[in-house]
């Protein structure tokens, strides 16, 4: 059986409180707020989805908030860093505003391209990198221009204790080897780093070899799991059905209303999901109105009441202005 993944879905994290993970979102990366949910497996939990004007995939980072969660405890198996590709030339601005709103950060080099490295409020490993991808475009209402705003993805970077096997999968599910090298310092000098990227070469999968590294745990800060794209059920079907021969027991398939997905564990024990680029955050919200609203798949709607109740009070990104237009 054979699939092709397209590039990235998208990349959930765990964050701590909800109303600070949609300030920063929102107000200091400039992403839009496309869709205000629950997790449809602990729906006493928040789950936000960020993106650009329409929440496309591959563009998208969603958060589990978990309040009174520990941080967590890196480790191998696990996403380690999640990049954001950003307008050619606009990474100066970028040092600009971390610096004004007082966030730390370090430029580095990776694969030919400078890299601006952080973490946002919870201690999720960010970066900045760019990349052309078209014209430029950013959401009405945006505090960046156009020139300036995230694009959409551009890598994550999973810690690989199984490398080579991590590697052959991804070989399998349609990806393709782009580029490999060696960290030459800072933390990681000596390791092995290889990159993957999909066949428009505008999101990529980088694995960072990880050797006689204990697994990590899950905390504020994790990155829960990273999402191939499948066009469409068909292609859904097919790559579970690669992931059950590869033996990897894949769930079943999910609704998640915004789309369908199957869940995995790679060779090095990562969670990563296979998830349909359709139907997309407009099935239950008209474009000009995402993420305004609270919403419930239908399924669980009867509990809205009680949800209500137990999840704490969010405001929508227009009020949320910690993080001032500049």
């Amino acid at each position: 059986m054979s699939f092709r993944a397209s590039g990235l879905h998208h990349a959930t994290a765990i964050a701590g409180r909800p109303q600070g993970n949609i300030e920063f979102y929102v107000r200091l990366l400039g992403l839009r707020l496309v869709k205000r949910t629950v997790n449809f497996d602990d729906p006493q939990t928040y789950h936000f989805y960020f993106g650009d004007q329409l929440g496309r995939p591959g563009s998208v980072v969603t958060f589990f908030p978990w309040l009174g969660a520990g941080p967590a405890v890196r480790g191998a198996g696990e996403a380690t860093a999640l990049a954001l590709r950003v307008p050619p030339g606009a990474l100066d601005a970028w040092r600009a505003r971390l610096d004004e709103h007082g966030v730390s950060h370090a430029t580095t080099e990776r694969f030919g391209a400078e890299v601006v490295a952080f973490t946002d409020p919870d201690g999720t490993p960010l970066e900045l990198v760019e990349g052309a991808g078209g014209e430029p475009e950013t959401w009405p209402g945006a505090p960046l221009p156009a020139s300036q705003a995230v694009q959409g993805l551009h890598a994550a970077t999973l810690l690989a204790p199984e490398l080579d096997a991590t590697a052959a999968l991804l070989e399998r599910l349609g990806l393709a080897r782009a580029a490999e090298e060696r960290d030459e310092a800072g933390t990681h000098a000596g390791r092995r780093r290889v990159r993957f990227a999909d066949g428009d070469g505008l999101t990529h999968l980088d694995l960072l070899e990880a050797p006689e590294r204990a697994p990590g745990r899950w905390g504020t800060g994790s990155i829960h799991h990273v999402a191939l794209r499948a066009a469409d059920d068909d292609a859904l079907a097919a790559a579970r059905e690669l992931l059950a021969e590869l033996e990897l027991n894949p769930t079943k398939a999910k609704d998640r209303h915004y789309f369908r997905s199957v869940y995995f564990q790679e060779p090095g024990g990562a969670v990563l999901e296979i998830a349909t680029d359709g139907p997309g955050f407009t099935v239950d919200e008209p474009a000009d109105e995402l993420g305004l609203g609270f919403r419930l798949p239908p399924w669980l709607e009867g509990e809205r009441d009680f949800l209500r109740g137990r999840l704490p009070v969010t405001a929508s990104p227009e009020y949320a202005d910690r993080f001032s237009r500049r």
